[in-house]
């Protein structure tokens, strides 16, 4: 039974570092892209990797329902965590 308590958690920290790497990736191109732009520099290299297109892996047609899906599960994994309740603790019977 501990371990169907503990599945969220396990899920969440397995996740995690896949899904982290993609989500700053894509967070700090876009910021970036967003602050060359209205410098007036072009960067499409940039924008291209922003939207998933890292060369000879071009996972643009995917990319973003891929960032949505592991945004989803990681915000539902740790709300079933935050809101899963834990049972009190037993001590030792008297």
């Amino acid at each position: 039974m501990a371990s169907k308590r503990h599945l969220p958690r396990k899920l969440h920290r397995s996740l995690v570092p896949i899904a982290a790497a993609p989500l700053v990736l894509t967070s700090l191109s876009g910021s970036l892209y967003g602050a060359l732009i209205s410098a007036d520099i072009e960067v499409p290299w940039l924008l291209r990797l922003h939207t998933g297109n890292f060369g000879l892996l071009n996972l643009q047609p995917y990319y973003s329902t891929v960032l949505g899906v592991l945004t989803v599960f990681i915000a539902v994994s740790g709300l079933a965590m935050m809101f899963g309740g834990r049972r009190p603790k037993q001590g030792p019977s008297a």
